[in-house]
């Protein structure tokens, strides 16, 4: 017996009077999300203001520890590392901006709203992170290098004096190699993006502001800090590796302890991120606003 495909029916007509949208409806996707992120992100004033603060303390105090260097130097360090105590200011400002790029939405209640316009939360919080990570490492990254430009344009070729612990001491010449000055620009930009990533992740968690900030300020301080006052040698040196100013102390040349170029530690806090970044993920998705 053969079988016959049904005819085509046409589209019932619009009953009269009804309304018919001149916007074409699309089906959403992550790009648009980033869209919406970046619109955020480039028009809030806490942001602007937190990543001008970081760029301007990046740049002006590594100015100033560079203007401040003298003629005749009597220990010898990386000519780069003159831009260490501007980043170890300016996280703190990456820190605070991380964790307030999800916590301000939560307390102003348009989280809500972000949500209901984008369902997928998982989709939200890749578009957060994306858009973070790429102004942060750009940002990071251009002021670090403007730093590590200067230093090498004022004390390249300098004549500087290095003890070894003896008696004699020999004249070296001031110089950056090209890892040196990766690590210094590239690498310190991905450790401020990578801490801002890890900011945003704690914010997700905890979802207050002043919670979240002081729990980044304690990972961030606490483990240099707490081994100053532990006698025990093993547990204050591990301490004092694994901190974050050790971690960008390594990328500068000048470790407070240890010494892999910084490249290991930063692999570090990347999975660290990653894994709080993927905590984040469940838990958002499994709970109510």
């Amino acid at each position: 017996m053969t079988h016959y495909p049904a005819p085509a029916q046409a589209p019932l007509p619009a009953p009269p009077g009804a309304y018919s949208s001149p916007i074409p409806v699309v089906r959403t996707h992550l790009g648009h999300a980033i869209a919406s992120e970046w619109t955020k992100i480039r028009t809030v004033r806490s942001t602007l203001w937190s990543l001008g603060v970081m760029f301007l303390l990046v740049v002006g105090i590594g100015m100033l520890m560079t203007g401040t260097v003298g003629e005749n130097e009597y220990e010898y360090s990386p000519i780069l590392s003159f831009g260490l105590p501007g980043v170890l200011l300016g996280q703190l400002c990456i820190v605070t901006l991380g964790v307030l790029v999800i916590t301000s939405e939560y307390g102003t209640g348009m989280i809500r709203t972000t949500f209901t316009a984008s369902p997928q939360r998982g989709r939200v919080l890749a578009a957060k992170a994306i858009v973070f990570f790429l102004v942060t490492f750009t940002l990071s990254t251009l002021a670090c290098t403007i730093v590590a430009l200067l230093n090498k344009a004022a004390l390249e070729g300098r004549s500087i004096n290095r003890f070894d612990g003896s008696a004699e001491h020999q004249v070296d010449t001031a110089s950056a190699s090209m890892g040196e000055f990766l690590r210094a620009t590239v690498g310190v930009g991905l450790f401020m993006a990578l801490l801002g990533l890890l900011s945003l992740a704690v914010g997700v968690l905890l979802r207050h502001s002043a919670g979240a900030i002081t729990s980044m300020l304690g990972v961030v301080l606490l483990p240099l800090l707490a081994s100053l006052f532990i006698s025990q040698i093993s547990v204050k040196e591990k301490l004092q590796e694994y901190s974050m100013p050790n971690l960008v102390g390594q990328l500068y040349g000048v470790p407070i302890h240890g010494d892999d170029g910084g490249w290991g530690l930063l692999g570090l806090l990347g999975l660290v991120t990653a894994g709080m970044l993927g905590a984040a993920y469940a838990v958002l998705r499994g709970r109510d606003v």
